[in-house]
């Protein structure tokens, strides 16, 4: 007993550390995409970092040995996974890009909040009224960072909440995807997803694509590299120790975000963002010990 418990402990640490490191990466990512868009245009960023992303996961997916077309891919929660990965992706760059990153990723961590919502809704899952309060509270966290109605609200910041809620349904249909289909192919799958909303967003804005200057080179490889790692990081803290334990360390992505916003690119932190950011954080983690713990 007492070693599976050590087992367990050493599990969870070890799922907890890959999950700090997807959020490390994810807010490495964003960093980059936002210093790429100061000379480039969102379209020609989206589909430059989706090819570097799936030429990266088709590369995986070949060495392991993994089939990247099946009848798999084709599936319904594949096809909606898609237009969500194409959503929250174009949104939220579009967020970083054109709003403070801090702000954005915290109106990103409402992203577990909607799942759990939708997972009641679209799978049946029990949902006490705790957690549906947790739920709505978390979402009034929202609302306080983004203002509407008042004096400083600004338009722009719905981008992030779309962006937040595609990648809710991205979650929830990879949740109902095929379990025959690996991380490697899930992730080559989500990249080309990146390179349709680039596509689309380039001939609605008529993008004309230029050659990258160093330093937005640069970035956009960095930007690649981060995304490659982050994804591995978070599914093999998803596939290590409890989840429970290990998805409430997501929330680091928060002091990343934040930090690098204000570090980086002189962002300012006003109290709307800070109690947003409690109460979307804290109705999370109450979610969480919930979940652990059968509703009554």
């Amino acid at each position: 007993m007492t070693t599976n418990i050590a087992t367990d402990r050493r599990a969870n640490l070890v799922g907890s550390a890959w999950m700090v490191l997807a959020m490390a990466a994810f807010a490495v990512e964003d960093t980059f995409i936002k210093a790429a868009a100061q000379s480039l245009q969102v379209g020609q960023i989206l589909v430059f970092f989706g090819l570097g992303g799936s030429a990266v996961f088709m590369i995986l997916s070949v060495v392991q040995r993994q089939r990247l077309f099946t009848a798999d891919v084709v599936s319904t929660p594949m096809r909606l996974r898609v237009v969500f990965e194409i959503i929250g992706r174009l949104f939220f760059v579009l967020a970083i890009t054109l709003t403070p990153l801090s702000s954005a990723t915290v109106i990103l961590q409402a992203t577990p909040l909607v799942v759990v919502a939708g997972a009641a809704l679209f799978f049946g899952e029990t949902v006490g009224p705790r957690r549906w309060l947790a739920i709505v509270t978390g979402l009034v966290g929202v609302l306080v960072i983004i203002q509407p109605g008042a004096d400083g609200f600004s338009l722009l910041s719905i981008l992030a909440v779309i962006g937040m809620l595609g990648f809710a349904g991205r979650d929830l249909a990879s949740r109902a995807a095929p379990g025959s289909l690996s991380a490697s192919v899930l992730g080559f799958y989500g990249f080309l997803s990146i390179v349709a909303a680039g596509d689309l967003f380039a001939l609605w804005e008529q993008t004309v694509f230029i050659i990258p200057e160093t330093m937005a080179a640069i970035a956009l490889c960095g930007a690649i590299l981060a995304g490659v790692a982050a994804y591995t990081s978070l599914m093999k803290a998803m596939r290590t120790g409890e989840v429970s334990a290990v998805t409430s360390f997501r929330y680091t992505r928060l002091l990343f975000g934040i930090g690098f916003g204000v570090l980086l690119f002189d962002e300012q932190l006003d109290w709307p963002v800070f109690w947003g950011c409690g109460l979307i954080v804290v109705s999370g983690l109450f979610i969480l010990w919930r979940g652990k713990h059968a509703e009554t």
